[in-house]
């Protein structure tokens, strides 16, 4: 298993050299029989597609070394602790607690089904799957950079995410039961398992690895995604979609479902959209992703009761397209 697991990621990083080396030296080794001139607008996606690659493997890179270290050396007992039973303190703590817990959205739900399970109120433990995956470094750098520019945008992503795990987490506590985790004895979504034998840095530059490969094929195909999107789509359909705030928001945070990407790097993604999209559609895109897309719902119908999750799903999109219909309005009049 170990070996197969080394073997996939070699040819993982075979392939990503080899997609590199044709997009730099293509024109040099490439039969001049072949004429790509032909075909500009395939030039323009290979173009688009390698600058967000080239923006984001440095946080993708980032994170999955901040997500090894969470994995290998801060235990849940230690998140547990800082979490009180007092429902609005906890929603705050638990808030306080997704700042040292920078992983995506993938990793926090297993993580948060566990913490649950050792006695973590549910309300709180709806606020770090909702806070998690974005109020960290990590993505915080990512986002700067993205958008230097429009500053709105990065201070917005920080606001509607904890307006946000604040309504959710109430709502939760009103109405949801307690019991919301699966009991299954068998871990349907186990993260990665190491040699006993091996040392804690084996184990850390394993898992590094498996989370940096995991993480870039999403991105990969996100990203792939976003270039054809913007260089085959119909310029005045994207204007006047982008244009209207309730349709552009609602395209956005369905392009953010489909495309799941990694929080630590979708906002390179999101910042090709931002000429064609309004401010609110954009943070629909930067906020909803991370906390609703299609691989983290299929993980969490393995984690937790289906009502719960159809709860969180409905909740979540409803709170998010409201919140950004509001930032939008609020941008537009020179807010943030």
């Amino acid at each position: 298993m170990l070996l197969k697991r080394y073997t996939g990621n070699l040819l993982l990083l075979i392939l990503l050299f080899l997609l590199l080396a044709f997009f730099f030296l293509g024109d040099v080794f490439i039969p001049k029989a072949i004429d790509f001139s032909d075909y500009p607008m395939l030039h323009s996606v290979f173009v688009v597609f390698l600058g967000l690659f080239l923006e984001s493997i440095p946080f993708l890179f980032l994170g999955a070394i901040a997500s090894s270290f969470i994995q290998l050396f801060i235990s849940e007992e230690i998140i547990q602790r800082m979490i009180p039973k007092r429902p609005l303190t906890a929603i705050f703590a638990a808030i306080a607690a997704a700042l040292i817990i920078p992983v995506c959205e993938c990793a926090i739900i297993p993580v948060v089904r566990r913490l649950i399970q050792k006695g973590v109120p549910v309300h709180a433990g709806v606020v770090l799957l909702v806070t998690a995956p974005i109020l960290n470094v990590i993505v915080f750098g990512s986002t700067y950079y993205a958008f230097q520019n429009n500053p709105s945008i990065l201070y917005g992503r920080i606001i509607l995410c904890v307006l946000t795990a604040i309504i959710a987490g109430l709502f939760i506590h009103i109405f949801s039961t307690k019991d919301v985790v699966k009991e299954d004895k068998v871990e349907l979504v186990q993260g990665h398992v190491h040699d006993s034998q091996s040392s804690k840095w084996t184990s850390f530059i394993d898992h590094t690895s498996q989370e940096f490969f995991m993480v870039g094929r999403y991105f990969i195909i996100g990203a792939l995604f976003a270039s054809v999107f913007q260089v085959f789509m119909d310029r005045s359909v994207m204007a006047d979609i982008g244009q209207a705030p309730i349709k552009g928001t609602a395209l956005m945070m369905g392009i953010a479902f489909v495309l799941s990407l990694c929080s630590s790097a979708d906002a390179f993604v999101a910042a090709s959209f931002s000429h064609s999209f309004l401010p609110g559609s954009i943070l629909g895109f930067l906020v909803f992703g991370p906390m609703l897309d299609l691989k983290n719902v299929l993980i969490m119908m393995s984690c937790f009761k289906r009502s719960f999750v159809v709860t969180y799903v409905l909740l979540i999109f409803a709170v998010v397209f409201s919140l950004c219909l509001i930032a939008g309005g609020l941008i537009s009049k020179g807010g943030f």
